[in-house]
Formats: C-alpha cells, structure tokens, sequence
C-alpha cells in the first residue's frame, strides 16, 4: 500500500464534496466516480481518486494498542431498549487513581482504528475512555468504511440511540472512574453527543460534538451540561444548522462555546484522510482536553 500521505489541498473542493456526499450516504459509489469523472485529469481515473480519498489506518496510530501507559480491553455491557447488549473498547491509565470518564463516539461506520486511537489518546492523557461499536449487533466493524456504513445504515436508529445511552451510564460508573462523564463524538458522533446531552442531562456532565448534526429546540432546552462544539469552516451542510441550534442554547442557558476552524473539511480530525488538518485537529484536540479537565475534575 502506497503510504503517502494526500492533502486536501490535493483535491478540487468539489471532488472532496462529492466524497462527503458519498460517505454521508447521499449518493452512491457509482454516483461519486460518475461525478468525479470530470476531474480525473492526466491519467488520474475516477477510482484512483475514491482510492485517494479512501481511510488509511496506517496513519490512525498515536497511541500503540501496548502503550505501556495504559490497559485496553473490549468491554460488553447491557442494553435492555436497545439491542440487548453492546460492546466497546476500554482504555485506561495504569494505576489505582480514579479519572474522569469519557465515552467516545464513532462516525456512520463502526468502531474503526481511528476512533479506537481516540479513545487510546484520552487514556493516556489520564481519562478513562469508552468507545462502544455500534456495529456489534452484527458482527462488529467489519474491517471496511464502505461496508460499516451499509451495516450500519440497516440498523434500527431508536435502538443505537438507545445503545448508546446505556454505554453512557455503563461509562459513568466504571470502575477507576470518578463519576462524572464526558461524551465526545465525531459526525454521527457529534450528532449522538448532542442528543445524549438533551436525553441524559442528569449524566452527561460535558460534551464535545465534532461537526455533528444539531437537535430540535425542543431537545436543546433539555441539555444542561456545558458543550464544547468544534465545526470545519467549509462543511456547509453541517454548518447551517448552527444559528438556530446556537440560539436555542442560548435560550436554555446552556454554557457553550463553538470553534470554526478555518479553511477545513468535515472530517479534519481523523488523520487517515486527506481532509485532515493536521493543525486545526492537534488545536481542537487540546482545547478538548482542556475542556474535559475543566468539567470533569
């Protein structure tokens, strides 16, 4: 495998646009080659440029599975309204210490090895860190983007919400945890960190939405805990919904504060894409901690 690492910059805005529509669902793979056709120029074809694109988890790893500063294991827990059971990785620091605890949530495609890094990069930073599969229902993350988007698109949403619940309760009452219980989620993610805030207000001590999708009003007016939202300047989709759900907070007197970081995609954050940035994400990933620290302490 060709380990170079791409660059948005790389890219016509466009064909990156067509990229986003294609791994948010909105078109098809034949969709985006078909879209992407007319930028494939000097021998570049419309699947070398799906392939660029493509998740490389090679690049996923800042934190090695035996990092000697923390434990790791898959951990099941239960979920009567959901599926009945989920399971998800455990990271946490070595030691008898108790830490603040931090559930972890995937984008629209299972428990990837970016997101199994994230939760890796919170324990050694003194969290303990629950990142559950969506997918474990059936059969776990299957090893590949565009087949955990199809599995996970099948399932019945009510239910991983409510998956998702019981791994926040489960997270909150870890043991070597302190109690208190940040969520930080990326796309899907963002989406679920927003609605477990306004579904859990009484659990949920801080959350950080990563260009995730907003709630209802009606939803907003629940949250309590002070959100941390970090959106991509360029990701207009997720973007426009921001005003109304920034107004809605401020009408429940939610304490929050949002970044926009300049001149990136939707996605900035996973580093096995081109669409990272390596700046905007080392800077929203500080402000994260900081943010957790503040909060959760």
């Amino acid at each position: 495998m060709d380990l170079e690492r791409k660059h948005a910059g790389e890219f016509d805005p466009r064909v990156l646009d067509l990229y986003d529509d294609y791994v948010h669902g909105r078109i098809d793979r034949r969709g985006f080659l078909s879209g992407a056709a007319r930028f494939a120029v000097g021998g570049t074809t419309a699947a070398a440029l799906l392939g660029a694109l493509t998740p490389r988890y090679a690049f996923a790893t800042q934190v090695a599975p035996d990092d000697p500063r923390i434990t790791t294991a898959y951990r099941a827990f239960p979920s009567p309204q959901g599926h009945g059971e989920g399971r998800g990785l455990l990271a946490m620091p070595k030691g008898g210490d108790r830490h603040p605890a931090v559930l972890v949530i995937h984008e629209n495609r299972g428990l990837n090895p970016y997101v199994e890094d994230v939760a890796r990069r919170l324990a050694v930073a003194g969290f303990v860190a629950f990142a559950p599969d969506a997918l474990y229902p059936v059969g776990g993350y299957p090893g590949n983007d565009d087949e955990g988007r199809a599995l996970q698109a099948e399932l019945d949403r009510a239910k991983v919400v409510a998956d998702f619940e019981a791994a926040a309760r489960f997270t909150r009452d870890l043991p070597g945890g302190n109690g208190r219980l940040g969520v930080v989620g990326f796309c899907f993610g963002g989406l679920l960190t927003n609605l477990l805030a306004s579904r859990l207000p009484d659990i949920v001590d801080a959350g950080v939405p990563y260009y995730g999708g907003q709630p209802t009003a009606e939803e907003a007016a629940r949250i309590r805990a002070p959100l941390l939202l970090q959106f991509a300047e360029l990701d207009t989709r997720v973007n426009e919904g921001w005003p109304a759900y920034e107004q809605a907070l401020k009408q429940a007197g939610v304490a929050h504060v949002a970044y926009f970081y300049p001149g990136v995609n939707h996605g900035f954050h996973n580093d096995t894409t081109p669409r990272y940035d390596q700046a905007a994400a080392e800077l929203s990933w500080q402000r994260t901690l900081d943010f957790f620290r503040q909060h959760l302490q």
